[in-house]
Order: C-alpha cells, then structure tokens, then sequence
C-alpha cells in the first residue's frame, strides 16, 4: 500500500502536467495557429477572385485584397516549421529578404519571353520562388517598371497565375496542419515527430523568438542600414508603404502566442505580456510606414528604440518564459538547441 502511495505521489503530478501542456497545444492549434491558415486561406482566395476580375495593377480591389493577404500571410509568418517547410511552401508564399535582386530579375525575365510555364498551375509551382508569392505581386502590382511591362496581356496573366499559386499554397500549408500536423503535436509522446509535449512546445517557443529575432534583425535591421549608410529601401515591402505595418502585425500575433504559451506561468505572462505592450505601442507611434526616416538621424533613433523593445521581449521571453517550458537560455532559434 505504501509503495503504491509512493508510485500515486510521484506519479501524479506528470499525469498533471501533461494535462496542462495537452490543454496548452490544443488551446495554440485551435485559437492561433489554425485559425491564422483558416484566414490565410480565405483571403488568398480573395486575391485570386480580384485577379480574376480585374488584373489592371492599380485596380483597388485588387489591391485592397493583396493587402488584406499579405496581411493574414504576415500573421502567421513565424511558423515556419511543418507544414510550411514542406516543398518550400513558407518561400514561395514569403520570398525575403532578397539581397541579389531576384525576384525583379525573374519576373523580368518570364515577361521578356513570354514563358508559357505560368499557363497552368502545375507549371506556376515549377517556377523559382523568387517570382512567386506576396513579393513578387508587390512588384507587379507597385513597381513603376514592372507594373507596366509590356506586353500587358502577359503581365496579366501573370498576376492572375501569381495570384491564384498564393492561394493553392496557402490551401496546401493548411490542408496538411489539418490532415497531418495537428494531430502530430496533439498526439506529442505517441510519434517520433514530437516525442514528448516539451519538444512540441519547443518547436512553438522556437518558432515565436525566431520570428522576433526576423523581425528585429531584418524587418528593422536592414533599412536602419549603418549611420553612415542607412538603406531605407532594403526595407520590406517598401513599394506598398507596407514596412511598418509588418512590424505591427508580426508583433501582435507574436504577442497572442506567447501569452498562450505563457499561460499556466501567470507571471511570467504578466512580464511577457507587459514587454509586448510596449514594442507594439512603440511601433504604433512611429508614423513611417516605408521606414524612410531611417535615412535621418532623429528617424533612426525612433527605429533603434523600437527594435531595441522587440529585443527585449525576446530577451525575457529567453529568461523568464524559456526556462518555465524547460528550455535553456542559450537556446537558438535557428538550429534548435
């Protein structure tokens, strides 16, 4: 009886905490992550139905609905792993940074030819994914040159292939979180993906710091430039006047998913939650929605400061939140230690 007293004491609270960490994963998959490709799924095909009606670039309803795309794509950006490592789908929906210019010289290039590899979709999904996804529509539809490279016919063609690819990744990425991946980290313990709902909740923690550092680091990094050298057009999506927004979107969701991880650590929670409050009110004051201003001293101290507060929430969450889920300190983002 003693022993069984003993077996009950010491076993009854994994049988514990494995109800808190199922309850956490369900609660993420169900009001974040799923969601989130619920949206982006519906609004790709927004932008593919636009297309459809009118391929004109400057049309307003066509570019009302990329926008309102790219913006449930940014939402759920930072989960680059599963599904959307699949068959480079997370690139071909999200092609950026682009250092070498890729993605003007390849739609250039498929324009100049008039390459029939976009008449069908099987053909559009052979196609590099520098001239696939939001970047590559934001030249089309943006880019004084590209936007009216002749013959305009094709330019048209392409859009509407462009457009309708988005839609047929993002349907892709959540077919295979609802078919597949999903059940993956609900059933964490039971499959050699996630052996244990710590990995699962790992590969969650992973996906939030890697997409703060993304953000601070290349988001804000790359316009700031140097002092000497600030490189407002390095900045993403700069055409559509979209940089800021970004930064603003990828911060609230961010925010959505570190309380839901943070929940059964109610104060660490109130830390994380306080930290994020101040990036994005930081963010929301800025008024530079191309990051233009870096180009001025004053301009590039108001960027400094806000990637310094998104640094910092990465910071605590390292600290405070990691540790909480069994996570070293010195855990990277990008190989997973």
């Amino acid at each position: 009886m003693r022993y069984l007293a003993i077996c009950l004491a010491l076993f009854l609270p994994l049988m514990a905490l494995a109800q808190s960490q199922s309850e956490e994963i369900d609660d993420i998959l169900d009001r974040h992550i799923l969601p989130g490709f619920e949206a982006l799924v519906e609004e790709t095909g927004a932008l593919a139905a636009a297309a459809t009606a009118d391929c004109t670039p400057a049309s307003e309803p066509l570019r009302a609905a990329y926008n309102a795309a790219f913006d449930a794509w940014v939402r759920v950006s930072h989960l680059r792993f599963g599904p959307m490592e699949a068959e480079n789908r997370g690139f071909a929906l999200g092609f950026w940074p682009d250092a070498r210019g890729a993605t003007p010289r390849a739609l250039a290039d498929l324009i100049r030819d008039q390459d029939p590899v976009i008449d069908t979709p099987e053909g559009f999904a052979t196609i590099s994914v520098a001239a696939r996804g939001f970047y590559g529509l934001e030249f089309l539809l943006y880019d004084p040159e590209l936007s009216s490279a002749e013959p305009a016919a094709y330019r048209c063609a392409l859009i509407r292939a462009a457009s309708a690819d988005t839609h047929a990744t993002a349907r892709a990425i959540l077919s295979d979180w609802q078919g597949r991946y999903a059940g993956l980290m609900r059933g964490a313990g039971r499959n050699q993906t996630y052996q244990s709902y710590d990995e699962a909740l790992r590969a969650l923690f992973g996906a939030l710091v890697e997409g703060l550092e993304f953000t601070a680091d290349l988001r804000l990094g790359r316009p700031m430039g140097t002092f000497e050298r600030p490189r407002p057009r390095r900045a993403e999506a700069w055409r559509s006047g979209r940089s800021l927004r970004h930064v603003q979107i990828a911060l609230e969701s961010q925010a959505d998913l570190a309380a839901r991880l943070s929940v059964s650590e109610p104060e660490a929670r109130g830390r994380v939650t306080h930290v994020f409050d101040l990036a994005i009110a930081r963010a929301d004051a800025l008024d530079d929605p191309g990051f233009a201003g870096v180009a001025t001293p004053a301009g590039r101290l108001r960027v400094e400061a806000l990637q310094q507060s998104i640094r910092d929430v990465d910071g605590l969450l390292r600290a405070e939140l990691g540790p909480a889920l069994g996570i070293a300190a010195g855990f990277n983002a990008l190989d997973g230690d």
